[in-house]
């Protein structure tokens, strides 16, 4: 929501604060001749700052008269692409607003709509700080070539010792400035809107659905799983408790007390003996006769 009220506003500051720029400077030149002495020189440029086009007339002091002179640098392509950054956002901003608030339904459908919005919203973003980074170097260059003191120079007039050449005034840049501030404010606002874009993707909804276990979650995980394994097989827990009870007849053992074991009961009533069996008289015969 604060994408959809925010975006249009600092798109229309960034585009409108460089491209209704108007600046203006005045320089004098003081001939030694007194018929050409105090002239004023006034010079007008703006957006899109050609500056190689804006022209100027400047006094020839040696023979009274005027020449045509120009000052030095192009610097439109840097500002009309600033300027078409923020004409471009500022239309979309405004689509997707009727998007959001009419077509709600349509725009989550098929995921369709967060996966374009969130595409644009990167390029975006990255089209705000290209323009607005090359938008603040060319300020910078423009603020040289129109000096006041650098236009002198281009002066034949003031390069001689017995003219006197000074700046009357200045461009004011408080217009400018501000429109390389919101430049940056829209790569802040765009850039952080990336986020919220993504929460509404496919993308981070299916990593909602399958989250990672953390180490601790794992670890829990292991330990029910032992302790059910530990339920389901009894006979593992026996040996504890043997251990336990063959102790407890130690300790009694100890004090004196005899207690008879089962084991060793049993094994004194076992015989180890061979079974007898009674086989009679013998009975003896007689291999001469033939009789018993």
């Amino acid at each position: 929501m604060c994408m959809v009220i925010f975006a249009p506003i600092f798109a229309i500051c960034a585009f409108a604060t460089c491209g209704g720029y108007y600046g203006h400077l005045r320089v004098k030149v003081d001939c030694a001749d007194s018929r050409l002495s105090n002239r004023s020189i006034n010079i007008d440029f703006g957006y899109p700052f050609r500056l190689q086009q804006v022209h100027f007339k400047a006094p020839l002091c040696e023979t009274k008269r005027e020449e045509i002179l120009f000052l030095d640098g192009d610097f439109s392509s840097a500002a009309q692409f600033f300027v078409t950054v923020g004409v471009i956002t500022f239309l979309y901003s405004l689509l997707a607003t009727v998007v959001y608030i009419f077509y709600q339904n349509k725009y989550l459908k098929n995921n369709r709509g967060p996966l374009v919005d969130f595409v644009v919203t990167v390029i975006f973003s990255v089209m705000w700080l290209i323009s607005s980074c090359c938008w603040a170097k060319a300020l910078s260059d423009i603020k040289t070539a129109t000096r006041p003191t650098k236009v002198l120079l281009l002066i034949p007039a003031c390069s001689l010792q017995e003219n006197k050449c000074t700046a009357a005034q200045g461009p004011h840049w408080s217009r400018l400035n501000m429109s390389v501030v919101f430049g940056f404010v829209n790569v802040i606002l765009w850039a952080g809107n990336i986020w919220f874009v993504f929460k509404e993707t496919g993308w981070y909804k299916m990593g909602q659905r399958y989250p990672t276990r953390s180490s601790s979650g794992k670890r829990e995980m292991r330990q029910r799983l032992y302790s059910e394994s530990s339920f389901d097989l009894p006979g593992e827990n026996m040996g504890p408790q043997l251990s336990r009870s063959k102790s407890f007849n130690q300790t009694k053992g100890d004090l004196g007390m005899q207690v008879p074991c089962q084991g060793s009961f049993n094994q004194s009533k076992v015989s180890y003996g061979i079974p007898q069996t009674n086989l009679g008289k013998p009975v003896i015969y007689d291999t001469k006769e033939g009789t018993l």
